[in-house]
């Protein structure tokens, strides 16, 4: 007799306040494609998500806020993230050095979009904090300037 193992399962309000999004953010993560609970429920049937739902679903939440990324950019990380599982689900294959060669050659443009994406936001987040400096400065000379005249 083998025995069974049962994956915990959350309903939608649980996930949702475990991630701290609403239901409506999960119910539209799904129609886009970034969550998979959708395809695998009947219809009236209640969504139900697994741990490795709600850690994806911490994921691309931490993504959006972290990368301040609209949807459709998110969407495309997402999507690149998924290729890069499988490919590295296919070097856990045991595959020849040839397949390595190609599990590689197709990881690398995967990684490159992904940081390119992560060096553009940091490219604006430098020249927003250099914004704020030059701010500052000129409030702390105002500042100097209003202090010395009392």
């Amino acid at each position: 007799m083998t025995p069974v193992t049962q994956q915990a399962t959350f309903r939608i309000g649980e996930v949702a306040e475990r991630v701290g999004v609403t239901t409506r953010t999960i119910r539209y993560y799904e129609e886009l494609g970034l969550l998979g609970g959708e395809a695998k429920r009947a219809k009236g049937a209640h969504r139900l998500y697994h741990e490795a739902d709600v850690a994806r679903l911490q994921e691309l939440i931490r993504l959006r806020n972290l990368l301040g990324l609209s949807l459709d950019e998110l969407i495309a990380l997402a999507e690149a993230e998924d290729v890069r599982a499988g490919l590295r689900d296919q070097w856990a294959n045991d595959p020849s050095d040839p397949e390595r060669l190609k599990i590689v050659e197709a990881a690398i443009p995967l990684v490159e979009r992904q940081l390119d994406l992560v060096r553009t936001r940091q490219e604006k987040l430098v020249d927003f904090a250099g914004e704020l400096e030059t701010r500052l400065r000129s409030l702390q000379k105002r500042k100097r300037a209003l202090t010395a005249k009392s």
